[in-house]
């Protein structure tokens, strides 16, 4: 793997909303476009937790039900890996024990393009967080849990085993240089996940695609040369759309913290600042459009988090992202 590679994307929470989705979908749903035309089958479901769905449109039903297939094999066998909610997922493991010998492939390849964009934004994004949102979960889900949230001291003895420079990729080892500290991927992982299922459906001959593993990917336009469209949610009210977009190639993410939100209040929500160990509160919601998804997935994250100063840097040529205030006064690209 190339060491640029998170600037350099190959084709390349959960938080957007395809138009073309049928409510309520559960299972392959072939509907016919025109007469002797290609059909569209979706799949909806769920991915690390996060909504999934997938548009294929293609002539031969058999054929695409047989992709579908591969794709959910490929997306089970991806969450027996980064799953941070199956002990027996190789990154449970890893966290568990502050070591693990026989990494994957797959976790070496993401982690590793985790700490470049942890480096590129300055700790921004930082995949160690995984102690300071534990500490948030275990906080609120306890009967005593007050309004004001952890105390300080919680706060910093969890932000103090965060460090995305204490993670050791070693050959086939990974391993952390304190103990008890962990990792997420939840912040990149769905892109990733989404990226290869993408690449397997064009590996096999499909062009006609939107596929959300939790974010989305384009692999072409419609059969009839039209865009997908898709729709951002409003974060202030994420049953209503607040505008849409056209995408016919690659991809598309979203982060905002109303996506999980640890307290009823709504104050304290999963996207962390990794140096205050506090919710951040710059955005309401990021959408990035990039050529991949994990690198979209990736960088709304991080723009959650990021300064002022440095999303012209973190941004760059990467990718646009369209931001929503917590005020909404000055929703729109950046």
């Amino acid at each position: 793997m190339k060491r640029n590679a998170i600037t350099q994307p190959r084709m390349s929470r959960r938080r957007f909303v395809a138009i073309f989705a049928t409510a309520g979908a559960v299972s392959l749903l072939p509907r016919g476009l025109r007469a002797a035309g290609p059909k569209t089958f979706t799949w909806e479901g769920g991915a690390l937790g996060a909504r999934a769905t997938l548009a294929l449109q293609h002539a031969d039903e058999a054929s695409a039900k047989a992709a579908i297939a591969q794709c959910l094999a490929e997306v089970a066998r991806l969450e027996g890996i980064f799953s941070l909610h199956r002990d027996d997922s190789a990154l449970s493991r890893l966290n568990r024990a502050g070591r693990i010998d026989d990494a994957p492939a797959e976790l070496r390849e993401l982690l590793a393009e985790a700490l470049l964009l942890s480096r590129l934004s300055g700790g921004a994004f930082d995949p160690t967080i995984q102690p300071l949102w534990r500490l948030y979960a275990d906080y609120f889900g306890r009967s005593d849990a007050t309004e004001g949230g952890p105390h300080q001291v919680a706060i910093a003895e969890a932000v103090a085993l965060v460090d995305w420079r204490k993670v050791e990729i070693n050959g086939t080892s990974i391993s952390f240089r304190t103990p008890n500290m962990a990792i997420t991927l939840n912040g990149i992982a769905q892109g990733y996940i989404t990226d290869r299922v993408g690449m397997g459906l064009h590996e096999l001959g499909f062009e006609h695609v939107l596929v959300n593993m939790g974010e989305g990917l384009a692999l072409g336009p419609k059969w009839d040369g039209s865009s997908w469209t898709i729709g951002i949610a409003n974060p202030h009210q994420p049953s209503a759309i607040l505008t849409q977009l056209s995408l016919s190639q690659g991809a598309v993410a979203t982060s905002g913290g109303y996506g999980y939100q640890f307290d009823r209040a709504g104050l304290f929500t999963h996207i962390l600042d990794p140096k205050t160990g506090e919710p951040a509160r710059r955005w309401a919601s990021v959408t990035v459009t990039a050529n991949s998804a994990m690198l979209a997935d990736g960088l709304s994250t991080t723009l959650s988090v990021a300064s002022a100063e440095m999303t012209p840097s973190i941004l760059g040529d990467r990718g646009r992202a369209y931001v929503v205030p917590f005020g909404m006064a000055r929703a729109g690209w950046l």
